[in-house]
């Protein structure tokens, strides 16, 4: 089973090589660092449920309809968020990223879990093409 490090690294591989003029950030917070590093970071943003990976690029899946994407916010995990009813699964911080992600979406950006290449992948690809 990959790892959400292995996952992450991944998928920004890929954008760099499938995307090389797409502008994109992943976030530092999973990172090794000392306590004093973490600390900093910390303090340098609005929430420690910041999604891992953000493609800067617009999308316009309908134009007839004004619909519009601002941006791309990917959330690696190393297995499924939800439950077999679909349902998200238990956890604190699991439901600050959930909250999170929804945020994002009602601001009007495109905002997933994502937890295998392919799915990444698919995403990625739909929204950039």
């Amino acid at each position: 089973m990959i790892t959400e490090k292995q996952l992450h690294l991944q998928i920004c591989t890929y954008l760099k090589l499938q995307y090389p003029k797409v502008i994109f950030n992943t976030d530092a917070s999973g990172m090794k660092m000392s306590i004093g590093e973490a600390v900093r970071v910390k303090k340098l943003r609005s929430s420690n449920s910041i999604p891992d990976i953000v493609i800067y690029e617009q999308y316009y899946p309908n134009i007839n309809l004004n619909l519009s994407y601002a941006g791309l916010f990917l959330e690696v995990k190393a297995k499924t968020p939800y439950k077999k009813d679909g349902k998200l699964k238990a956890g604190e911080h699991l439901q600050k990223q959930n909250n999170m992600l929804n945020s994002l979406n009602e601001k009007g950006y495109k905002a997933v879990f994502v937890w295998e290449f392919e799915q990444a992948k698919e995403i990625i690809d739909k929204y950039l093409k």
